[in-house]
């Protein structure tokens, strides 16, 4: 596995945990933390690519126990002109797609603070497992700016148009039972059950059938981003696809024998 300066990587189980592990920092966003995780992504999807069902979902943490990551690095940000901004924000987008583009669930096991393009990470993941200590938000403004890795785009399919204004223009921070009660997590749990939880996610997706996970969170990112004819059909078609595949039989033919599946993600 290739070297990282600013990120963490464990298999554990069937989970690939990747922590970003700049606790100093409060493990805040710079461009080499970016480019350190486009490559840990790219790596792990040409695996998967390749037929390596080793890794069935990634858990993305942050070192130490105060923050997820509590933003952009504002000392790397300061004296950016128009052009490096737009790299900047570019290369973030670009971590995003790829997250949702991965054909395993990607859970963010936050657990501290998630500001800025720390939620913006979080809201890129599939779902948002909390600490009972972690907070969430999009404080930009405060800063002369608004969010520039997708936070205005994701946080408002996530909890609604007007909670989402409300978060990117007043700069508020939440607590994560709050962020429970919009929509914002999946869950809220103690900081001691948190990498459990998430470990134990991966645990039950791994019993399934690789090639059906991968189809079911295709078929939901794309289709939430057509109409519902386009994407109904959408699903039509990854449904009946899956029976050109030995996973659909075995599933199929386990239930009926009454005992375990065995896929091989073929």
């Amino acid at each position: 596995m290739a070297e990282f300066e600013t990120l963490k990587i464990e298999d554990r189980g069937a989970a690939r945990i990747i922590t970003v592990d700049r606790p100093k920092a409060l493990n805040a966003l710079n461009p080499q933390v970016i480019a350190e995780l486009s490559r840990a992504i790219e790596a792990l999807s040409q695996a998967l690519e390749a037929g390596d069902r080793s890794v069935r979902g990634v858990i993305i943490t942050g070192g130490g126990d105060k923050a997820f990551v509590a933003g952009a690095d504002i000392a790397a940000m300061v004296d950016m002109d128009r052009d490096a901004a737009m790299t900047f924000a570019s290369q973030g987008h670009a971590v995003g797609e790829m997250l949702a583009n991965l054909g395993v669930p990607v859970i963010a096991a936050v657990n501290g603070f998630a500001l800025g393009g720390g939620c913006e990470l979080a809201l890129a993941c599939d779902f948002i497992i909390a600490s009972e200590k972690a907070k969430f938000g999009q404080p930009e403004v405060k800063l002369g700016v608004i969010p520039g890795f997708g936070g205005t785009q994701r946080l408002s399919r996530r909890v609604g148009v007007a909670r989402a204004i409300e978060l990117c223009v007043s700069g508020e921070m939440i607590r994560a039972d709050e962020a429970l009660r919009i929509g914002l997590v999946n869950r809220v749990v103690a900081p001691e059950a948190l990498l459990d939880t998430c470990l134990g996610i991966v645990a039950t997706v791994a019993q399934m059938g690789p090639l059906a996970v991968a189809e079911a969170k295709r078929v939901v990112h794309q289709g939430a981003e057509l109409p519902l004819a386009a994407a109904n059909q959408l699903e039509v078609e990854a449904f009946a696809g899956l029976f050109d595949s030995a996973d659909q039989s075995e599933g199929m033919r386990a239930f009926l024998d009454k005992r375990s599946a065995e896929f091989e993600g073929e």
